[in-house]
């Protein structure tokens, strides 16, 4: 159905006044919470400087944690990637007969080669894993180092 020249504006006017609608009430939202705000909080003295630092050290003891079954998961994902390009590799086998033609050794190579990248993307993703752990642990330390241990 082809719009006429009236329903045309109408339909422009009533975009712009709902995109209007939305930045009026984005502007509402955000000029009501800044009132809101707990200002006494934010002004408050370190009380809890003892427990801030026994946070941070159980921050770096769950993020080591995590990094560790982030690795494990990573390390079960390769196997299975393995195990599968090993099991693709011995069904070509088995359906072409084991007198070793072409299919059989391309399924073949392509199970070494599969193996390989998982190889390469395992440890790729075991390091970045150690970098962000790394990274986030000496963030820890420096907030601590920051508010006086």
């Amino acid at each position: 159905m082809k719009l006429n020249f009236v329903t045309k504006r109408l339909s422009t006017v009533g975009r712009w006044m709902a995109t209007a609608l939305f930045c009026v009430s984005a502007i509402a939202f955000f000029w009501v919470g800044a009132f809101f705000s707990n200002s006494p909080a934010m002004a408050a003295p370190l009380t809890n400087a003892i427990a801030s630092a026994d946070v941070g050290s159980q921050a770096q003891g769950k993020a080591s944690e995590d990094a560790g079954r982030t690795k494990n998961f990573v390390r079960d994902a390769a196997e299975q990637v393995k195990k599968t390009a090993n099991k693709n590799a011995s069904r070509v086998e088995q359906a072409t007969g084991s007198d070793g033609n072409f299919i059989e050794r391309k399924a073949k190579r392509d199970a070494d080669r599969i193996e390989k990248r998982a190889n390469e993307d395992s440890a790729r993703t075991q390091e970045a894993i150690d970098n962000t752990k790394n990274a986030l642990e000496s963030a820890i330390d420096g907030i601590k180092d920051a508010f006086g241990k």
